[in-house]
């Protein structure tokens, strides 16, 4: 697949292009050129309090190549660069591209159980009632067949807390091709009532767990030492290195993976606070530490490996509402909720690389601020492309990037 240029197309052009890659129709297309896609009767049932819509750029990162398949990554979000360095991080790896894998969908649903009598015999007797238990589990789930892939686990787990003794009542559900969070919820809520007979307590929290730690995704790529430069990989890996040793350098660390991740949930209709909260806590397990993993191979190259719990789903949510998320994982091509997952960790990895290499050789504002400037030009009153575009080159040849400056730029060119 090859998008080369594909920044300078105009925005016409650019969606002409992706129509004919992603075979989208006419009505799919349209609806990705007008503002307004989500309808405002529409969104007024998605939330509450619904007084108009709120967009975003839809943007396309290139260059991507998922397990030897050409991959389209859709994005929306409002920070410059972010695109553009998914973009270029991808391209860089090329012609191998990522690799990645993902889990089952496996997610965790919990039932607290409080003011319990014996915790410890409560504990032994749900453990020895498993396979009653995970038959009622089952006999409550009535949704669509296809979206369930049955109970797979079940276990207990008891905590001495200020509040006395508790119980966590764990069930490991397969929600095959969802994100999960209705699936798991429901199915908690109906079975709180047996857990409490058994163990005589009371049912307090019945929901899901954000931490899917057997639902996670992997990608790596390897950047050759001849297209990145062996000085750069040594800059790289100093500049990771700080991130496994300093907190406040990891956590800025992992929000450049983020920033890749949540773009594409927002543009495919993800939760992307559930995965916020995920991989946050996923990163925390055994202490703080970076998402991702880089090494110099036996070769001198640059490799990089992503791993994280990605719970995402092609169906259910917001996606059956929001007719630009249907397109967007049209555009991707996924086929299941896998697919999207190892796309996802590709293109976190990708925007980290981008981000360190940056850091590692020019700066991380050389190129944001580049982009950046447009912004600033529309925030000094340029309207059409040529002022924005005028403007933003002379504001960044100038390093001045303060609206008072922008502002007598334009003056400037209106003027001539």
């Amino acid at each position: 697949m090859n998008l080369s240029g594909f920044h300078k197309l105009s925005v016409a052009e650019r969606l002409k292009v992706i129509k004919q890659l992603a075979n989208l129709s006419d009505e799919e297309s349209a609806l990705l050129s007008e503002s307004c896609a989500l309808k405002i009767e529409v969104a007024d049932k998605m939330i509450e309090n619904v007084i108009g819509t709120m967009h975003l750029p839809f943007a396309i990162a290139a260059n991507f190549k998922i397990n030897g398949k050409d991959v389209l990554i859709p994005m929306a979000l409002e920070e410059p660069s972010v695109v553009a360095g998914a973009s270029k991080a991808a391209k860089l790896c090329l012609p191998e591209g990522f690799k990645a894998e993902a889990d089952d969908s496996i997610m965790m649903g919990q039932v607290q159980l409080v003011n319990i009598k014996d915790a410890k015999k409560a504990k032994k007797k749900l453990q020895e009632r498993k396979e009653e238990i995970i038959k009622k589990a089952t006999d409550a789930y009535k949704g669509n067949p296809a979206y369930w892939g049955g109970i797979r686990d079940f276990e207990v787990e008891l905590f001495k807390t200020k509040r006395g003794d508790m119980l966590s009542c764990n069930f490991f559900i397969d929600v095959k091709d969802v994100m999960g969070a209705n699936t798991i919820n429901t199915i908690m809520e109906a079975i709180a009532p047996e857990l409490e007979k058994l163990s005589e307590g009371k049912a307090r929290l019945r929901i899901l767990s954000n931490l899917a730690v057997k639902r996670k995704a992997r990608a790596s790529a390897v950047w050759k030492k001849e297209v990145i430069g062996e000085e750069a990989i040594e800059s790289f890996l100093d500049c990771y290195e700080f991130a496994v040793a300093n907190i406040y350098r990891c956590a800025t660390h992992n929000k450049g993976i983020m920033n890749g991740i949540d773009a594409v949930a927002l543009a495919c209709g993800q939760d992307w606070r559930a995965i916020e909260a995920g991989a946050h806590a996923y990163a925390s397990l055994g202490g703080y530490h970076p998402l991702t993993r880089y090494e110099k191979t036996r070769e001198g190259d640059l490799k990089g490996e992503i791993e994280l719990p990605l719970a995402v789903g092609i169906y259910g949510g917001a996606i059956n509402t929001s007719p630009t998320a249907k397109i967007a994982l049209k555009i991707l091509g996924a086929k299941n909720a896998k697919d999207l997952a190892m796309a996802m960790a590709a293109a976190g990895l990708a925007n980290n690389f981008a981000a360190l290499y940056a850091l590692a050789t020019t700066g991380i504002q050389a190129g944001h601020m580049k982009l950046h400037a447009r912004n600033i030009a529309m925030l000094a009153g340029a309207k059409t492309p040529e002022e924005i575009d005028a403007v933003a080159a002379k504001i960044y040849e100038q390093k001045n990037f303060s609206s008072d400056f922008a502002k007598r730029v334009l003056e400037e060119i209106r003027k001539k």
